[in-house]
């Protein structure tokens, strides 16, 4: 029996998915706790429909991540530190201060988790970090670090 998923099942797929299962499997388990819907040709209409209405906030949500990560790559984005008069500053430079930084100079919102520093920043000068977007999509950004 061909159903549809409304939601993820383990071993079996995803949601809006078309799959093939036991006939007892889907009449007894998967439609009676909503996982899924029978394979109709109008529930087969609503799929892709769905499918459609997916793929577009998709492709919109890529175009802005490229917009974000074409105006992050623009120049480096200064974060200030306490430093000593040899230049060392006092403690390193974490994500959250970058996550600060970027959002005070370039008006973008960004996790600081999604933020990955390569090495310990304990000088002054200029790095880079590398931004996780999801979707396999990363940036490596520059920051300049500089005295406050």
């Amino acid at each position: 029996m061909d159903i549809i998923l409304i939601q993820d099942v383990d071993n079996l797929g995803g949601k809006n998915e078309l799959v093939k299962v036991r006939n007892g499997y889907a009449r007894n388990f998967l439609i009676p706790q909503g996982l899924a819907v029978e394979a109709n040709p109008s529930n087969r209409k609503q799929m892709e429909e769905r499918q459609k209405v997916a793929k577009k906030k998709e492709d919109a949500m890529l175009a802005q991540i490229a917009s974000v990560i074409a105006k992050l790559q623009e120049g480096p984005v200064q974060v200030g530190a306490k430093t000593g008069t040899s230049g060392k500053i006092f403690g390193s430079v974490t994500s959250l201060q970058i996550s600060r930084a970027i959002r005070d100079q370039k008006g973008y919102e960004i996790d600081r988790r999604k933020i990955t520093i390569g090495d310990d920043v304990k000088e002054l000068g200029t790095y880079k970090a590398a931004i996780d977007f999801g979707n396999g999509k990363t940036a490596d950004v520059e920051f300049e670090v500089v005295a406050e």
